[in-house]
């Protein structure tokens, strides 16, 4: 088995590297606008053309003085380059060549691989004629293409991949847990992914608010492996003056939706803001497993590990039954311990516990604690069945879910947690009521013995 093909997009900023990295992909990944300097990080997505599977790697825009994290971006540049087996230089087809332009060109040919190189923005055929003003950079294999009407894509690609020895087998992917790393501006993430990784993976800055888009990891630890998501921070919405910030927030939604595991990272010298219960409430409502990372604990001094830990819990009712760990990404302190809840909480995502056995934690929790009595009548709980996984879900039938109050409800979901373990995972509770017996004529001879159920008008559930 071999891995797959990897093509890199490199240039200077704004000739439309991620405009095209989103038609190659056909879907939109990375963060496209007009500004100067909006791709930051390397952004990778698999892809195909022609049959062929390939990985396109996305690049910041190269050469930017007046950029503070310019450095960082031709770093990150520098590193999908040498990953790369082809490379597709990107110009602006609307513009002259300029003298980044041609650093740009020389840097890709002491590279020694496959060049290609993409003349952006030709729109229409009076412009073909451009292409040769490019000659000048020294990359034989020219194509003009429009990345914003999609014009030549497919010519791109064939040309990047001469010259490229094509594997006859691929890896078969398999379906990795997703996990997201999720939190406020400037709390630690991208340095928890590289610190996750080994290796600079995203551009770590003092400057809040430095990673943009949402980026894909896979990271190994023992033999198992996982896709980490690095996610833009979340802030206040009136904090966000620019559209990138606006699209940065929609994309951490969008990574919270796709994950199986959100970790919640808290700097512990700061505490739980409002902002970081907005985001507890997304990952609630997007029925998404959580663990909280409390990071920063190297710069922590005078109050100990379970105080932190006991002021969240206060604070948010939704992460009490979350796995919470004092970590540091910066001196690397408890990491391990990250895999090891991941592995715990996915175990339980995924858990199917038998009829038999629910029924039986039904009972006992039920002669400890009866249903209270409302209007004169008592709730009565026929069984429980589990439906579905990932997150768990429960059905329970009863003679009326209205008599079933939230406290209750609250009650039989922590008994299941004592009782079956479900640390970091939302619940799913549905209450469904026995359908009354019809009346029969005196000729009828026929007896249901078996009753159907059905819900009483709108379904009753409850994530808990």
């Amino acid at each position: 088995m071999s891995r797959l093909i990897k093509l890199a997009l490199v240039g200077r900023p704004n000739v439309g590297k991620s405009a095209l990295f989103n038609a190659i992909c056909k879907k939109k990944i990375s963060i496209v606008d007009e500004a100067e300097g909006i791709t930051r990080d390397r952004l990778y997505a698999k892809t195909e053309s022609f049959g062929v599977p390939f990985e396109i790697i996305d690049t910041g825009g190269m050469g930017r003085k007046d950029d503070p994290y310019g450095d960082e971006i031709r770093r990150q540049a520098e590193i999908a380059i040498e990953e790369a087996d082809s490379i597709i230089m990107v110009v602006d087809g609307r513009s002259s060549v300029l003298d980044i332009d041609m650093q740009v060109a020389k840097l890709l040919h002491r590279s020694k691989k496959p060049i290609t190189l993409a003349i952006n923005k030709i729109d229409n055929s009076s412009l073909q004629n451009r292409l040769y003003e490019y000659a000048c950079l020294g990359i034989e294999r020219m194509v003009a293409v429009s990345a914003l009407h999609g014009y030549q894509i497919a010519e791109l690609i064939q040309g990047a991949l001469v010259g490229v020895s094509i594997p006859s087998e691929i890896e078969e992917s398999s379906t990795l847990a997703h996990v997201a790393i999720i939190g406020r501006t400037n709390v630690g993430k991208s340095t928890l992914l590289n610190a996750l990784v080994g290796d600079e993976r995203s551009i770590v800055s003092p400057i809040a608010g430095t990673t943009r888009d949402s980026i894909d990891t896979e990271v190994s630890f023992k033999d198992q492996s996982y896709i980490f998501i690095d996610t833009a921070g979340i802030r206040k919405k009136k904090k966000e003056k620019e559209v990138v910030e606006k699209y940065a927030h929609i994309r951490t939604e969008g990574a919270i939706e796709r994950s199986d595991v959100c970790l919640l990272v808290i700097d512990v010298l700061e505490g739980i803001t409002a902002e970081e219960k907005k985001i507890a409430t997304l990952i609630e409502e997007a029925k998404k497993s959580c663990i909280v990372l409390l990071n920063k604990w190297d710069k922590a001094h005078g109050f100990r590990m379970e105080h932190a830990i006991k002021a969240i819990e206060e604070q948010v009712p939704f992460l009490v039954h979350c796995p919470k760990i004092c970590i540091s990404a910066l001196t690397k302190r408890n990491l391990d311990k990250i895999f090891q809840a991941i592995d715990k909480v996915l175990e339980s995502y995924q858990m199917r516990i038998s009829t038999g056995r629910l029924n039986k934690c039904l009972t006992l929790a039920m002669q400890q604690y009866h249903p209270p009595v409302i209007g004169g009548k008592r709730l009565r709980i026929y069984y429980m069945t589990q439906v579905g996984t990932r997150p768990p879900n429960f059905v329970l039938f009863v003679n009326s879910p209205k008599l079933c109050e939230p406290t209750y409800k609250k009650y039989l979901i922590n008994t299941l947690r004592q009782e079956f373990g479900f640390d970091g995972v939302p619940i799913l509770f549905q209450l469904k009521a026995k359908a009354p017996q019809k009346k029969r004529s005196s000729a009828s001879t026929h007896i249901d013995r078996d009753l159907p159920f059905y819900e009483e008008g709108s379904s009753d559930e409850a994530t808990l």
